[in-house]
Order: structure tokens, then C-alpha cells, then sequence
């Protein structure tokens, strides 16, 4: 008879295959991580070309530009949709190439339909940003922006789907060398355009349009490249017949993919009306919150790039029917996760000073604005840990292919809770902007929270739909 000891070691799960796991996860991660930084300094450097051509134009761009992400986070949610259905199929049957071949080519037919009224939207951006009440000259020009920029949406979209189809086969590093050559190319076309360069007239804004619509059509062109030449991904023949409808993986898509959409849209739109929030209590608030979000949004690309990487590993092993696989696979990924976002936490409180001096040059330039936003930055810290267990909780449903009750549980915590406490402790306390940070934690923790008993449940009866 075995002693009691030797019964425990053999009941004990082995370590092996949680390291294989961190291992395969981080592998995953980094250049998803890399890739989505990269995203962010493409989006951004047009306006920062802008600003050192004119105050105006500057102003006009970043009204246009947030105006076009508002739609845009949209459609990249429910595109979003490929990567857990081609994870899952991969699961079931590792070389299932006309499946995923069906998946892929009905994602871009997705993209196509998003974007017709996506498009109609954006070319009456100037009665959005009117009823938002913006300045006249700043709608003009705004909307001058926006309907160049827009018709680089659908490029933008098509090229989203190929990375998460390479990312899908777990094989990211292709997404991150064509962001990477992105970013570059965005960067020489909006300085010829803008300043009239190598031979090309000055355009200023209407110049920075077009540069950021030409660099989604050279991101979308860098997918199509590797895609049609790098031998994992030929094999597919991704763009043989695909013409071809096929309505069930269309609506497949769609039931999975809105509702991610619509929980990106709900978050994203959070933060803007903070920004709106910010501007009724002073301009000191105003610009101090610049400086904290935009510090927040770079660390948050880390724990969002483990989310991503998530969405796969959980839907490897839910096409697999593999449960022990699946839990596995999604709690590493929150233990990297909070890890990552701790470490970042205490970077941002132990440097909160030197980051804002960063962006001011030292607390000499605006005494006030540098107080705020080390204020900001401080309750931020703590924003960083439960922003990372939302994202992390909501790639890991997503690869149980569930994103509807995640969609709701975002509307409650971003929008009532969240909402809710910004405005009260904001315009009802003497926190002022403080008010509105914890507001925005709040949210996210209530929805951090949630996602997470969610998944616990779905843990539990992961191999059950629905």
C-alpha cells in the first residue's frame, strides 16, 4: 500500500506544463506588445508632425483623429472576432486549413460591411463634432481631416484581420515588422506632405490625412506581402475565391465579434467623456489629464498585448475540449498579467515626479498642471492593476468564444459605476479631477471584478457554450 506522501505527489499537478505554458504565452506576447505600441506611435505622429507646423492644423487633427477612433475601435472589436474562432479551430484539428481559410476571408467581408456605415458617419463628422459643441473653425478643419483620413479605414481593418491571422498561428512577429515599417513610412509621408518635401507640395492638414490613409493601405499591402510569401501562411490561399459567400461563418462572426465592439466602444467612450469632464472643472485639469492618460495608455499596451496573446492559448485549448488546458492556460495568463502591471504600478508611484517633469520640464513651467497630474498619475498606479485583470479577463472569455455578458458587465461597471463616481466625487467633493480618476478605477475595478467571476464560472463548465 502506498504511504499518504507518495498519494499527495501524485495527486499534485506536475510544474512542467505551467512553465510550458508561461513560456508559450510570453512567446506569444511580446510582439503583440511591441506591435501594439507601434500602433499607438503611428496614430500619433501626425499630430505631433502637426504641432510643429500649426497650432491650428494641431488642434483640428487630434479633434479628427479622436472623432475617427471613436468609429474605429469599433470595427477593430468586431473584426476581433478571427482570432478565438481560428484559435478554437486550431484546436480541434491543427492543420484545418479550409477553415481557417473561411474564417479569414469572411473577416475582411465583415470589414467591408462595418465600414459602409462607419464611412457614412465619419463624412458627417462635422455635425457630430458641432453637437458636441466645438468651435466652428476647429469642426471645419476637423472634418477636413476626417474625410481623407476615413477611406483609410477599411485598409486599416483588412490589414487588422491578417495580423490576427498570423498571431492566430502563433506566429506574431510578421505583425510587429510591418507595424514597425508603419511607423516609419507614416512618419516620411506626413513630414513631405505636411511641409511640402522630396518634390511634394505643402499640404499641412489635409496633407497629414492623407499620410495617415496612405500608411493603413501600406500596413494592409506589408499583411498581403507576407501572407502571399512566407510558405506557414501561403498555404492557406487566403485570397483564392474570396469572392465566395459564406453566410454561417459571416454570422458566426458577427454574434462573437459585436459584442466585443461594442465592450471596446463602451470603454474608449469612457475616456472621452472624462476628457469632457476634465474640461468643465478648469484648463489646468484639462492638460494635467493629458499627461496621465497618455502615460496610462502606454503602459497598458503590456498587460493589453498578454490579453491578446490570451485569447489565443484559451482558444487552442477550448477547440481542443481540453479543460485542464483552458484554465491553464487563462490563469498564467493573469499571474503575467498582474505581475506586468505591478511592476508598472510601482514604477508610476515611485516615479511620478520625474515623469510628469518629462512632459512639463520640471514643476517650474506650470506649478499647478504639475501637481495635478502627479496627483493623477498617483491614483493611476493603482488604475494600472485593475485595467490589466479587465483586459486580461476579457481576452481570456473571448477565447471561450464569450463576449455577450462581458459586453454588459462593461455597460454596468464603465458607465454606471464608473461614470457615476467620476461625476459625483468630481463636481460634489472637493476631489475636483482626482474625483474623476477614481471614478475610472472604480469602473474598471468593478468590471475587473466581474470578468473575472465570470471566468471562474466559465472555468469551471468551460467546455459548455454559450
Amino acid at each position: 500500500m502506498e504511504d499518504s506522501s507518495t498519494l499527495d505527489q501524485a495527486a499534485m499537478p506536475a510544474p512542467a506544463p505551467w512553465r510550458a505554458e508561461m513560456r508559450a504565452t510570453l512567446a506569444l506576447a511580446w510582439p503583440l506588445m511591441l506591435g501594439n505600441l507601434a500602433q499607438m506611435a503611428i496614430n500619433t505622429t501626425d499630430v505631433l508632425i502637426l504641432g510643429r507646423y500649426d497650432v491650428d492644423a494641431l488642434a483640428a487633427a487630434a479633434l479628427g483623429v479622436n472623432l475617427f477612433w471613436a468609429f474605429g475601435i469599433f470595427g477593430m472589436g468586431v473584426v476581433t472576432a478571427s482570432s478565438p474562432l481560428i484559435a478554437a479551430t486550431r484546436g480541434r484539428r491543427a492543420y484545418a486549413v479550409r477553415d481557417v481559410r473561411r474564417t479569414v476571408r469572411q473577416a475582411g467581408w465583415v470589414a467591408v460591411f462595418i465600414c459602409l456605415p462607419i464611412w457614412a458617419m465619419l463624412w458627417h463628422s462635422d455635425a457630430i463634432l458641432r453637437l458636441l459643441g466645438q468651435e466652428p473653425a476647429m469642426v471645419e478643419g476637423g472634418a477636413r481631416f476626417i474625410r481623407i483620413a476615413m477611406w483609410g479605414v477599411l485598409p486599416f481593418l483588412l490589414h487588422l484581420v491578417l495580423r490576427l491571422y498570423v498571431t492566430a498561428l502563433e506566429r506574431p512577429i510578421w505583425g510587429l515588422v510591418v507595424t514597425a515599417a508603419g511607423v516609419a513610412f507614416n512618419a516620411l509621408a506626413c513630414w513631405a506632405l505636411v511641409f511640402g518635401r522630396l518634390g511634394l507640395p505643402e499640404m499641412g492638414l489635409e496633407g497629414a490625412a492623407i499620410a495617415n490613409a496612405l500608411a493603413n493601405l501600406f500596413l494592409f499591402l506589408g499583411m498581403v506581402a507576407v501572407v502571399q510569401g512566407v510558405r506557414r501562411f501561403r498555404r492557406y490561399r487566403l485570397f483564392g475565391r474570396f469572392w465566395r459567400s459564406d453566410w454561417p461563418r459571416f454570422r458566426e462572426l458577427l454574434r462573437v465579434g459585436v459584442p466585443i465592439g461594442m465592450m471596446l466602444g463602451l470603454e474608449v467612450t469612457i475616456f472621452n467623456a472624462a476628457v469632457f469632464l476634465m474640461g468643465m472643472i478648469d484648463r489646468a485639469s484639462l492638460a494635467a489629464h493629458a499627461i496621465a492618460i497618455q502615460v496610462a495608455a502606454l503602459a497598458f499596451q503590456l498587460p493589453f498585448g498578454i490579453s491578446q496573446a490570451a485569447t489565443v492559448r484559451v482558444g487552442l485549448f477550448y477547440g481542443r475540449r481540453d479543460r485542464a488546458g483552458i484554465a491553464r492556460a487563462g490563469w498564467t495568463a493573469f499571474a503575467i498579467g498582474l505581475a506586468m502591471a505591478l511592476v508598472l504600478s510601482l514604477a508610476m508611484a515611485l516615479g511620478a515626479e520625474s515623469i510628469v517633469g518629462e512632459f512639463l520640464g520640471g514643476a517650474q513651467a506650470d506649478p499647478i498642471v504639475f501637481g495635478l497630474a502627479r496627483d493623477f498619475l498617483m491614483v493611476a498606479a493603482v488604475f494600472q492593476l485593475v485595467d490589466a485583470t479587465q483586459a486580461i479577463g476579457a481576452g481570456v472569455l473571448r477565447g471561450l468564444q464569450d463576449t455577450r455578458v462581458p459586453m454588459v458587465i462593461a455597460l454596468f461597471g464603465y458607465w454606471i459605476v464608473g461614470i457615476g463616481v467620476a461625476v459625483g466625487l468630481a463636481f460634489y467633493t472637493p476631489l475636483a479631477g482626482v474625483g474623476i480618476w477614481i471614478g475610472l478605477a472604480a469602473g474598471l475595478g468593478v468590471v475587473a471584478v466581474l470578468l473575472v467571476a465570470r471566468w471562474m464560472a466559465r472555468d469551471s463548465f468551460a467546455l459548455v457554450p454559450g
